[in-house]
């Protein structure tokens, strides 16, 4: 723990964005600074911005590359949920958790609690040193609104992945107890997150931006997913929950500010990133940083593209598939799936999968010329908001108006029948969810917080532990919660390990 925690902190002294401007390429470059520490580097509002940046930055490793081959965080929210195959047989990582078998060794855990708590440090650093900053005073609060932002977001990913965890909210030096940490509970954890973010709100940041920074909309619609996992379970923090949940992301649909994208291309069209449907997402830039999500999501080696490795590393299986309703334009080629695509060296071949194969994160232009990607992964996109806020008025309040309209934006975008009052159900809203945010690292999180998990077969809901899944494995209480990483355990014995791991 003392390295991950100490040198996590440390880390920003020596890592830090360097374009000053607020357009979305300031956190895409950084640059060593190692004659900076804790102790000397805030002085100048360009420091305050730079800390902000490299904020920013650290977003991407939920998207990056990680362990040996076609591994990256993102993935590790898919495998387990039963719902993907894989052509790589060599990323241990990723079958381990396909097959229910990984162990606390497994890398990703580590991944993303060494790369959380490293955002976490540096948003602790900003919250307590931007203030002593002369600078413009809104320009401060807006920098400091963000670092609460940042901390909500990590905290909520690891609260949500690990459960009770160390809780820390000031910087850490080598004299610190914090240097091993013990478990807070989940309870603290949640206290925080809804006081940060509550702090952002309180922000003049804008409602909505195209330059990939934080805007009201972002913590709106962060908070308003945060009352819904409340309303559930581990907290089960009451149906009250459910009402605030609706009250926020009603608040970002009421902007009017973000709509639907028209068509579903425009969801993996680097152009479009900033804008429309998309509130908030990580941010590549080719020659800075370049993201791999187009390579891993290809079917492997069918000489389809440019790039020199297709990896065929995460496909849904038929049995996800064969759960949409007939007619479902998400399930239509090159929605948001596609079989089959041209031959790169003859386009007038086409080269059939035999399987539908992910098309959400398909780089057009990557994959016909560039070999080379930004297009980034979306933490939050406005049709998120809508069913969060349908799922959570039909708790609150039933099948009201403004339920069904929010729903059936989205059913209607996707060519399908619209809900009445009569047909609208907790179980149809949740399907919805299913299919519209497939792959998005959504799924998982609601299984956690519902502990209820669609039968493919059957097409209904069942209970989390006992499901299995098409190919076998099944789900217990243990899968309730990721491991405390072994290397975490091993470093600080103030750390205790999640249940049967």
């Amino acid at each position: 723990m003392k390295k991950s925690i100490y040198n996590n902190i440390k880390y920003f002294a020596i890592l830090t964005g360097t374009f000053l401007s607020v357009s979305c390429t300031d956190f895409l470059e950084e640059r060593n600074e190692s004659n900076y520490t804790q102790e000397n580097y805030f002085q100048t509002p360009e420091h305050a911005e730079a800390a902000i940046n490299h904020l920013y930055s650290a977003l991407r490793f939920v998207s990056d590359g990680a362990g040996t081959y076609g591994e990256s965080p993102f993935m590790s929210l898919e495998f387990p949920t039963g719902l993907v195959n894989t052509e790589v047989g060599q990323s241990q990582f990723n079958n381990t958790l396909r097959n229910l078998t990984t162990n606390s060794e497994n890398n990703y855990f580590n991944v993303w609690w060494e790369q959380s708590y490293r955002a976490i440090a540096n948003a602790n650093l900003a919250i307590d040193r931007i203030p002593s900053i002369q600078m413009n005073e809104t320009t401060q609060q807006n920098l400091i609104a963000e670092a609460h932002f940042m901390r909500a977001f990590h905290y909520f990913n690891l609260v949500r992945l690990f459960g009770d965890i160390p809780l820390i909210t000031v910087p850490v030096d080598a004299d610190s107890d914090l240097l091993y940490p013990s478990r807070s509970p989940i309870a603290d954890i949640y206290d925080l997150i809804v006081s940060d973010l509550q702090i952002a709100e309180e922000s003049n940041l804008p409602a909505s931006t195209t330059n990939g920074r934080v805007s009201q909309g972002a913590i709106k619609a962060t908070l308003a997913q945060v009352y819904l996992t409340m309303a559930g379970y581990p907290l089960q923090a009451g149906d009250n929950y459910y009402a605030l949940a609706a009250e926020k992301a009603k608040e970002v649909i009421d902007q009017n500010t973000y709509s639907l994208f028209a068509t579903y291309d425009e969801l993996r069209d680097p152009s479009m990133q900033l804008s429309g449907e998309i509130i908030f997402k990580n941010q590549y830039l080719i020659g800075f940083a370049t993201s791999g999500m187009t390579a891993w999501l290809l079917p492997r080696s069918r000489n389809i593209s440019q790039f020199s490795d297709e990896f065929g590393v995460m496909y849904p299986t038929a049995a996800f598939i064969n759960t949409h309703e007939e007619g479902d334009a998400r399930v239509a080629e090159r929605g948001f799936y596609y079989t089959s695509y041209p031959n790169i060296n003859n386009p007038a071949q086409e080269v059939s999968f035999g399987a539908h194969y992910i098309y959400k994160y398909f780089d057009e232009e990557a994959v016909l010329n560039t070999a080379q990607s930004d297009l980034g992964f979306t933490f939050i996109r406005y049709a998120d908001v809508l069913l969060t806020f349908a799922e959570a008025e039909f708790e609150a309040n039933g099948a009201t108006t403004d339920a069904l309209e929010a729903i059936n934006a989205i059913r209607n975008r996707a060519n399908l029948a619209p809900f009445d009052a009569s047909s609208l159900t907790r179980e149809a809203i949740w399907k919805e969810r299913f299919h519209e945010l497939a792959f998005e690292n959504k799924t998982w999180f609601d299984m956690i917080r519902r502990r209820q998990v669609l039968n493919l077969a059957s097409g209904n809901f069942e209970d989390f532990a006992g499901h299995s899944f098409s190919y076998g494995p099944t789900l217990s209480e243990k899968y309730l919660l990721f491991a405390i990483p072994q290397r975490e355990i091993d470093n600080n014995n103030q750390l205790t390990q999640n249940p049967e791991w």
